[in-house]
């Protein structure tokens, strides 16, 4: 019998790499996702195909059940390396359900896959819907990370999340009535998240950043005016940038910029956003900047 899952991209408005020490963060569940299909098979194991957004199978590959259940003490860095580990360790979780397994699966994603929305946590969603695993332990012995993704992709509002709260995750309403002056512009590369990650855990945690980053979470929520927010995204963007030790993006790519802007997820990749209407668009894409969303292309609901 056909199964089918979906989950959200994802972006993270504040809170980067601080939310990994528990501050507050602002994400919000994006309108493209991915799928994962599961059909019944008359041959042994998963056979894998993953699609992009334009329907072209970009990775295919079949596992055994045997191959699945061991994983080599140093496994290869690859598409399918990392795969291999979400199964190995869904296989953990519940043995028995692999137990002659014969099935194909199927993934789609509906965004580019350099656009950085997540298709790695939408994946692991995903396939905890799909093996009744856990998605935050599976997420936790595969990648590791906050888990402020896995949050997002079943989420329909804006939520804040706290990794070590009990709750975790709470909705909560975007009531900015600027929204049409905020959009996304992509980088036109892509960060590796984990390098990043790997960046900010050798600096020292400083609670007081952590404390800082929640406090302004909490200020960019509830906002009221353009101005006033703008003014704490400016500030949000100084404390990461002193902690990394990295320009901000908009001291780095564009000083002649007359509004706000603010890194998202990895610095150095991925979206920003940006604030302006349609001549700073313009802007951009005189510069090479050519992907642009609004907040209504890019965000739930």
């Amino acid at each position: 019998m056909k199964k089918s899952y979906h989950s959200n991209g994802k972006l993270l408005l504040t809170g980067e790499y601080f939310v990994l020490d528990g501050a507050e963060a602002l994400a919000v569940p994006c309108k493209l996702g991915q799928s994962l299909t599961v059909e019944p098979s008359e041959i042994p194991g998963i056979a894998w195909e993953s699609y992009d957004n334009k329907q072209n199978l970009w990775f295919q590959h079949h596992f055994t059940v045997e191959e699945i259940q061991h994983l080599p003490e140093e496994h290869p860095k690859t598409i399918q390396g990392r795969l291999h580990k979400i199964l190995h360790f869904s296989f953990l979780n519940r043995p028995l359900f692999f137990e002659n397994m014969k099935v194909v699966c199927k993934t789609h994603l509906q965004f580019p896959r350099d656009w950085g929305l997540g298709s790695s946590s939408t994946l692991i969603q995903n396939i905890a819907e799909w093996t009744g695993g856990d998605a935050y332990q599976l997420l936790e012995s595969s990648f590791g990370g906050s888990g402020y993704d896995l949050a997002a992709a079943k989420s329909k509002t804006a939520l804040i999340y706290s990794r070590f709260s009990t709750s975790r995750a709470v909705s909560v309403p975007l009531d900015w009535d600027f929204k049409d002056q905020i959009f996304f512009v992509h980088r036109n590369q892509k960060q590796d998240s984990k390098e990043g990650i790997a960046r900010y855990r050798t600096k020292s945690k400083d609670e007081k950043a952590v404390n800082d980053i929640t406090n302004l979470t909490q200020k960019i929520l509830l906002a009221t005016t353009l101005q006033e927010w703008s003014a704490y995204i400016e500030e949000h963007e100084k404390i990461v940038g002193k902690y990394l030790s990295l320009p901000t993006i908009k001291s780095e790519l564009f000083k002649d910029y007359p509004y706000s802007l603010k890194s998202l997820g990895a610095w150095g990749g991925d979206f920003f956003m940006a604030i302006g209407g349609e001549e700073e668009k313009v802007y951009f894409r005189e510069k090479g900047y050519t992907t642009i969303l609004s907040f209504e292309e890019m965000v739930l609901p």
